[in-house]
């Protein structure tokens, strides 16, 4: 039951974006693309985090929350991307600097992968002892 509720939840998150996509016709299809990606990754977000506190800790749960984590900096990562793509500011070079800011999107990357990949591992495992 709680599933329908989520699932009718995101729908209704993200009806305004696809209706507002058709309407405006002065932008470009991936600029509405990426708008659209950011509620889907809020939605895998705290899909994430709510599979990892129903499997209560343990083995499971444990790789869960790691994706959960690495899907939340994908989602700041890819936040980002729209902040730059859209408006022209890139605010980790804003804030870093150039060099800096590069070096943060690449740290962000690696964490991301990292992240989901010993997530996954850790699901993979536990799994194997099930």
């Amino acid at each position: 039951m709680r599933f329908r509720t989520l699932s009718a939840s995101a729908l209704l998150l993200l009806a305004p974006s696809t209706l507002a996509a058709q309407s405006m016709a002065g932008m470009h299809a991936r600029q509405w693309y990426g708008m659209l990606e950011i509620p889907l990754l809020v939605v895998a977000v705290a899909f994430g985090f709510l599979t990892a506190r129903a499997l209560r800790g343990g083995r499971l749960g444990a790789g869960m929350s790691l994706i959960a984590w690495g899907l939340l900096v994908m989602a700041v990562g890819h936040l980002h991307m729209e902040a730059e793509a859209l408006f022209g500011i890139n605010v980790f070079d804003l804030v870093l600097g150039h060099t800096g800011g590069q070096v943060a999107w690449v740290a962000a990357l690696a964490v991301t992968w990292a992240l989901t990949a010993f997530g996954f591992y850790r699901l993979y495992r536990a799994s194997s002892q099930i």
